[in-house]
């Protein structure tokens, strides 16, 4: 027996079409420093089908590469609807790489249009000489910054000559997006995704098992629309009708916390950076985070301790979770399962997050083979499914599949509730004495202490134990504590053998360019006799 159903393709163009039809009302909000400019999902649309319409006449044709090299606004938005609906194909450029990664990426993707914020002109500027496929840019903005790229587009006059478009039909499984590790190690590999699995993870994403989001949320967009195109969450925004609301450049604590509560935000996620700052902010200012009823954090662990302090002092709970450029963003959401004991709910949320369906994972012992889900069994978890991807664009190295699943570089557990703890990563577990000390685990430690405003922990050379672990500690201002009182605190919190021997005091942690510690640098300033110790 064959199915009776349709055979319709799952694409960018179906969750266009229906966001636009069927919630024409809802808004697009940008905020541009002083005020706030709007569109109704009707505006953006009609404006979608222009942006189409004159990529191509620039001769922009199904399979070609247009980056994007912008903030967080409608226009992105426009950008994310008419590139992959036409056939052609999204590249978000990070804007946060070196100059010489971000040529590479741009060169790595062939992209023919690249669309810039006025803003960023003058982070481009020295990357165009380096670019060999770039036609044409287009400025978005109205800053004298535009003039000083000869020969350049501006999107509002583009747009203006342009009055619809209509859209081909697509192959599902054809590519849609395309975006790029952040090159920690290495160049950045690309990963580049089909409609298919962009609708998919759409869907999953808008459920209630994880982000609930409906007409009536009002969704703030703080995760760069770079950053694996902002965790999802402009698309399933879109779906579903919320209010999407973008904050520009303007990511530091007062907007946003203004946003929050002009905007009557209930819905936001951010790298837990972000809400470090507003907490801080709020300890000197009057914020009102009443209207949130979820804020996301991820793209690092986040502390118990930052997670308490909202609860503490907002009644806002801090979802916790995971997902990689691989597994197109968020696949894992620390929610508390109906079956939790009184009292346990922390226990739970400090988790990574519970596996979301539509995607499968699993823990491997070092002889590649399965663990089982205990809650106790460590090993490098490995991932798989319909928005997993099977390999890097134009890269033969195969170190980073296995089986049909792809190796996360993530070490952790799986409990029998689905429950995924990461322990830390496979390049940054400390190896002592042939025993392994979770990196993160002493970091989130320390960073409960109330005179520590950060920490992250590196391995360091040992001639005994072979590594031993290393605190780089940023305090609070004005803080009275010494080392010994943090090893003190400590002895409470970890195993004695975890405590280290080695501390430094430094004025801030390098970070990569989605906000996570970098530790790579913290190991090379080591190396440089650039940490000094306490």
């Amino acid at each position: 027996m064959k199915s009776t159903m349709q055979d319709f393709p799952l694409t960018t163009r179906m969750l266009f079409e229906h966001g636009r039809r069927v919630y024409p009302k809802s808004e697009v909000v940008t905020f541009d420093g002083t005020r706030c400019r709007r569109s109704t999902f009707s505006q953006v649309g009609e404006r979608v089908e222009q942006l189409a319409a004159a990529l191509r006449r620039l001769g922009i044709h199904p399979g070609d590469r247009v980056g994007t090299f912008c903030w967080n606004t409608q226009e992105h938005l426009e950008a994310y609807f008419a590139v992959p609906n036409m056939g052609a194909i999204l590249h978000t450029v990070n804007i946060r790489l070196s100059p010489d990664q971000v040529a590479y990426i741009i060169n790595h993707a062939e992209d023919k249009v690249l669309i810039a914020d006025d803003s960023l002109v003058p982070l481009l500027v020295d990357v165009l000489p380096k670019l060999t496929t770039v036609e044409h840019v287009i400025i978005v903005g109205e800053g004298l910054e535009s003039k000083v790229i000869p020969g350049s587009l501006h999107y509002e006059e583009l747009l203006a000559n342009e009055n619809g478009f209509e859209w081909p039909e697509l192959d599902e499984q054809s590519a849609a997006l395309v975006c790029y590790s952040s090159g920690t190690t290495g160049d950045p590999k690309g990963v580049v995704y089909s409609h298919r699995a962009r609708v998919l993870h759409t869907l999953a994403l808008a459920s209630g098992a994880a982000l609930g989001l409906v007409e009536r949320d009002r969704t703030l967009m703080i995760v760069p629309m770079f950053h694996i195109f902002a965790w999802g969450m402009p698309y399933a925004g879109w779906m579903v009708g919320s209010d999407l609301i973008f904050p520009g450049r303007y990511l530091q604590a007062q907007p946003l916390a203004g946003l929050i509560k002009n905007e009557r935000i209930t819905c936001t996620a951010a790298v837990p950076t972000i809400f470090n700052d507003l907490l801080r902010y709020a300890d000197r200012a009057t914020v009102d985070f009443s209207s949130l009823r979820l804020a996301c954090c991820g793209g690092s662990s986040v502390p118990e301790s930052l997670m308490q302090e909202f609860l503490d002092r907002f009644r806002l709970e801090i979802v916790q979770g995971w997902g990689m450029t691989e597994t197109s963003a968020i696949s894992t959401l620390a929610y508390v399962p109906k079956d939790s004991d009184t009292g346990s709910e922390m226990h739970w949320r400090d988790s990574a997050g519970r596996i979301l369906h539509g995607i499968e994972m699993r823990v491997v012992g070092e002889d590649g083979h399965p663990l089982p889900w205990d809650g106790k069994s460590v090993g490098e978890l490995e991932a798989r499914g319909p928005w997993v991807t099977s390999s890097y664009y134009r890269d033969p190295s195969s170190d980073n599949f296995h089986d049909g699943w792809l190796r996360t570089g993530d070490v952790g557990t799986i409990d029998d509730h689905g429950y995924l703890r990461i322990s830390d990563r496979l390049k940054d577990i400390i190896k002592s004495g042939g025993e392994w000390i979770s990196s993160v685990d002493l970091e989130n430690a320390l960073m409960a202490h109330p005179a520590v405003r950060e920490a992250a922990v590196i391995g360091i050379d040992d001639d005994r134990f072979q590594e031993r672990p290393m605190a780089c500690v940023v305090l609070i201002d004005n803080a009275d504590v010494s080392i010994e009182d943090l090893k003190s605190f400590l002895n409470s919190k970890v195993t004695k053998w975890w405590i280290p021997e080695h501390w430094t005091i430094v004025n801030e942690i390098p970070r990569t360019s989605v906000g996570k510690f970098d530790k790579r640098r913290l190991r090379s300033m080591h190396a440089n006799g650039d940490l000094p110790r306490q």
